[in-house]
């Protein structure tokens, strides 16, 4: 009898899971097209891999696009986040600033967040770098499968966040279901206390 009861919570568990995941995952799916760039106190640009100092395609397409953003005068400051992921010279904030320096924005507007190894810690360092600085909101610029997760964790600690997903190409959008499921159940995983 004490097994029968067992199995029913733990189906009942998968299931519940299974729901939750694919609610959040149309979630993820809908805010991952959806461009809300507006004026703000700061850009954000969450950190991808750099290779020897230099962006890798997806770091410097974030980088355009917020610079794109920068130019558009939707915000004085652009904060730029990663670690180093491994490598023992560069971080992935460091070269999202040199590469945006390299590109005109003058070295006072742009803020390094250069300890983050996970998007959940390089999230709340940017939201205590912004808090510090009375800064109050951000418009995120990463790939559009991040961008739901970013901006709630965000907008948890306080921060008015707007999305702004970079633009993809044909290729990537083909993967696109995977990542907003891997993204909804990230979300799901974080909210439970497991940062990921």
């Amino acid at each position: 009898m004490l097994w029968r009861g067992l199995r029913l919570w733990l189906v009942i568990a998968i299931v519940a899971s299974i729901v939750a995941v694919g609610a959040v995952t149309v979630r993820v799916a809908r805010q991952a097209t959806l461009d809300e760039a507006r004026p703000a106190d700061a850009i954000l640009i969450l950190g991808a891999a750099e290779y020897h100092g230099k962006p890798s395609p997806v770091l410097k397409a974030r980088l355009d696009h917020g610079l794109d953003l920068y130019r558009r005068h939707l915000a004085p400051r652009i904060l730029t986040t990663g670690g180093s992921g491994g490598d023992p010279v560069f971080t992935e904030g460091e070269v999202g600033r040199d590469y945006l320096i390299s590109r005109g924005v003058p070295p006072e507007a742009v803020i390094v967040e250069d300890e983050g190894s996970s998007t959940s810690h390089s999230i709340a360092a940017t939201g205590e770098i912004l808090r510090r600085m009375n800064l109050n909101s951000c418009i995120v610029v990463t790939d559009g499968y991040h961008v739901y997760r970013a901006k709630r964790m965000l907008q948890m600690s306080g921060i008015q966040a707007f999305g702004s997903p970079r633009p993809t190409t044909p290729k990537e959008a083909s993967r696109q279901w995977w990542q907003y499921a891997r993204q909804a159940a990230a979300y799901l995983l974080w909210r439970a206390g497991v940062a990921i």
